[in-house]
């Protein structure tokens, strides 16, 4: 923090100037009013800041977590929200102390697109009541909000708000394209105050009368009886938390060189933050990915940026509380509105889109369901998704191609007895992964082998086996073995033989002595047993030739005794 204070103070300030009106703007929306947003930007931003895996992380009340906080406000009231904010945070520890911060490497970029589209509309449409100047509706579904508070706009306009609204989205992206640099959010909310008292617009509703300071600790809302209604939100809180905090980790890590941060003690930091914050009467708090990269941006070096942060909010907690009490609730709006509009990366929701026909689906499918359902079931349907069909691809990799013998067969030949080894003999070459997501393929394709006496399975490019990869084996040796055609295999993987064993797979190739280390031994092994059975001639002694190697680790007998009369 000592490295290059004066760059770390400005981007704190700076930061604090993008940081107050969302602080704002999300509490109002979270429904517990514009102090529980500056007191989770002042507890979190500087607990988070003190003890987050990442020097350049800013944490604070979000736009994600809005969205899951209002239907817990709607069902369990302001006490429930503190409530599942201090389990969340006692949550989000136990996560650290597991050490799963490293899974997030794991969701698929097109899931995290997905799901930042989908919080994008969700943000933007919870807006739209104050954006038109009208009481939002008592309930938890945005679509449904939205859609009466349009009704309620048509019945009685307020063009005072809305041109307020329109006026702060224009101002925030036209400045934003023209000068990068300049805070317009904060410019654009002290103007539309500014008209609003001037001129007297009634219509253009405050926040209202804010505390002057943070409340005392207290744990007065704590109520143990309701422990067990709590857990599945603050589940979907701790879930969304640790999901947020370490995607905006990631993304100050790519805005820099050489900085990493640790994963497992983001979520330690933000676990304390979570529970700090409810206690001075703060909402849930996460990594905020847009204050972070104006932080970034703006030559932040350390930890002592996003500390600067919160103590200069808290100065105007303190100190500024009477003029932020008359901004009005449109300005906030258009605010959130265009930080919405911002969240939209519309270059690489293109390039996912174009990707693949899965990415598209997995993105697509995760936004509506953010936008329809709750956020974290978004997330694990398109983690859901996005699995199914990466299965699918990999599975699809698996093939089963038909070899030709006579390279592998071992010493001279006569191409006589070459045809006759064609005639009988068919031997085919597994390639890549033998599991449930595509052995049954692998199955169907073997039970139609036909017109032949023996097949060689050679099993050493098999990357990938599992116990239903080795039920379909042992079912297909079964199943051809009743049709008179035994299956031989060879070069099976020391890391194949757990799984075999397991179903009796590979008990039944070593009874019938049907596993050889390589594929000339099983060659060889095949036309033993064919001499036996009289389908190919027999040695000068009678017997099948010297040069025929024993087969590996074989317990049974090498003959043809189980190919039924009317095969030989």
């Amino acid at each position: 923090m000592g490295r290059d204070p004066r760059r770390d103070l400005l981007a704190g300030l700076t930061v604090a100037i993008v940081a107050l009106p969302l602080a704002l703007g999300f509490g109002v929306s979270s429904g517990l009013g514009a102090e529980a947003g500056l007191a989770t930007a002042v507890v979190a931003g500087a607990v988070a800041a003190v003890f987050g895996g990442s020097g350049l992380q800013v944490s604070g009340p979000t736009g994600a977590m809005t969205v899951v906080l209002v239907p817990i406000v709607a069902r369990y009231g302001t006490g429930g929200v503190l409530m599942v904010g201090l389990i969340a945070g006692l949550m989000l520890l136990g996560l650290a102390v597991a050490r799963a911060g490293r899974y997030m490497a794991y969701i698929p970029a097109s899931v995290v697109e997905g799901f930042t589209l989908g919080i994008a509309c969700v943000i933007g449409l919870q807006q739209v009541p104050n954006a038109l100047g009208v009481a939002g509706p008592e309930d938890d579904k945005v679509l449904v909000v939205t859609w009466h508070a349009v009704e309620a706009f048509v019945k009685s306009p307020n063009p005072t708000a809305l041109a307020l609204a329109a006026g702060v989205v224009v101002v925030m992206l036209a400045g934003a394209r023209l000068r990068p640099g300049i805070p317009f959010s904060i410019v654009a909310v002290i103007a539309a105050t500014l008209v609003t008292q001037l001129f007297h617009l009634d219509a253009a509703a405050p926040i209202g009368d804010l505390p002057a300071g943070l409340p005392a600790p207290s744990l007065g809302f704590v109520d143990p009886s309701a422990l067990g209604s709590l857990l599945p939100p603050a589940v979907a809180v701790a879930a969304l938390a640790a999901l947020e905090s370490l995607l905006s980790a990631q993304v100050a890590d790519g805005m820099t060189v050489g900085r990493r941060h640790d994963p497992d003690k983001e979520l330690f930091g933000q676990g304390l933050a979570n529970i700090a914050a409810p206690l001075f009467g703060g909402v849930p708090a996460t990594g905020a990915i847009a204050r972070t990269a104006v932080n970034v941006r703006t030559g932040a070096s350390s930890r002592l940026a996003a500390l600067f942060h919160a103590a200069v909010l808290a100065v105007i907690v303190f100190a500024a509380a009477p003029l932020v009490s008359r901004i009005p609730l449109a300005a906030l709006a258009g605010v959130l509105i265009a930080t919405a509009i911002r969240m939209v990366e519309v270059g690489s929701l293109r390039a996912m889109a174009k990707a693949t026909r899965a990415d598209a689906t997995v993105l697509v499918l995760t936004a509506v369901a953010t936008l329809a359902l709750d956020l974290v079931y978004a997330v694990i349907i398109g983690l859901v998704v996005a699995g199914a069909l990466a299965l699918r691809a990999v599975a699809r990799q698996a093939r089963m191609d038909r070899v030709d013998l006579r390279p592998d067969l071992p010493g001279d030949h006569s191409e006589e007895e070459h045809a006759l080894l064609a005639e009988h003999i068919v031997a085919y070459r597994i390639d890549g992964p033998l599991f449930f997501a595509g052995a049954h393929r692998f199955l169907l394709e073997l039970s139609e082998v036909s017109d032949v006496r023996v097949v060689i399975l050679r099993m050493s490019r098999v990357t990938t086996l599992d116990a239903t990869g080795a039920l379909v084996l042992k079912d297909a040796v079964e199943r051809l073995d009743r049709r008179g055609i035994a299956v031989l295999t060879s070069g099976i993987c020391p890391g194949q033989r757990q799984a075999l064993d397991s179903v009796g797979a590979l008990e039944l190739l070593r009874a019938k002595g049907r596993e050889y280390a390589t594929t000339p031994e099983a060659i060889a092994g095949a036309r033993s047993l064919l001499q036996r059975a009289g389908l190919l001639p027999a040695g000068p002694d009678g017997t099948a030739p010297a040069t025929d190697p024993p087969a590996a680790d074989r317990t049974g007998p090498d003959t043809l005794v189980d190919i039924h009369p009317e095969a030989k």
